[in-house]
């Protein structure tokens, strides 16, 4: 009698199905429904929302969010990229159990007072490195 083996997966876990809403509320022209993201699209949205998420905007859980946006009205400096990624890691790491965060990466632009944040994880149980960019622009 041969015993079933699970196929091995990073950390030995084997990924999930993930399903939640697409934010801009469009309808699938099948079903009428609003659409619906899946998988790592699904995970790409929340890690977005976590990152732009201000502290006390929810009111149930006040400590959710990061203050990267702050850094928008600010003189960008060395020291504040590393605040930045420090904030984000700390912030996934609490709240997005899915993924495993490998590398964040601050770009900043003086010119145009944007930020360009890139986010590379594993969702756990898959084995392809996942990326996201996150651009924060302050409005003139």
């Amino acid at each position: 009698m041969a015993l079933n083996k699970q196929p091995k997966t990073k950390l030995g876990v084997i990924s999930r199905s993930f399903k939640d809403l697409s934010f801009n509320f469009t309808k699938n022209p099948v079903t009428g429904d609003i659409n619906v993201l899946k998988n790592e699209e699904a995970i790409k949205q929340s890690v977005k929302n976590l990152v732009l998420t201000k502290y006390r905007e929810r009111l149930f859980n006040p400590n959710l969010g990061s203050n990267v946006t702050n850094y928008l009205f600010e003189l960008s400096s060395p020291a504040d990229a590393s605040s930045i990624i420090s904030g984000i890691r700390t912030l996934l790491t609490t709240f997005e159990k899915r993924i495993e965060v490998k590398k964040i990466e601050v770009f900043t632009s003086d010119e145009s007072y944007e930020y360009l944040i890139e986010i590379s994880y594993y969702i756990i149980g898959e084995p392809l490195l996942q990326t996201t960019q996150v651009v924060l622009t302050r409005e003139m």
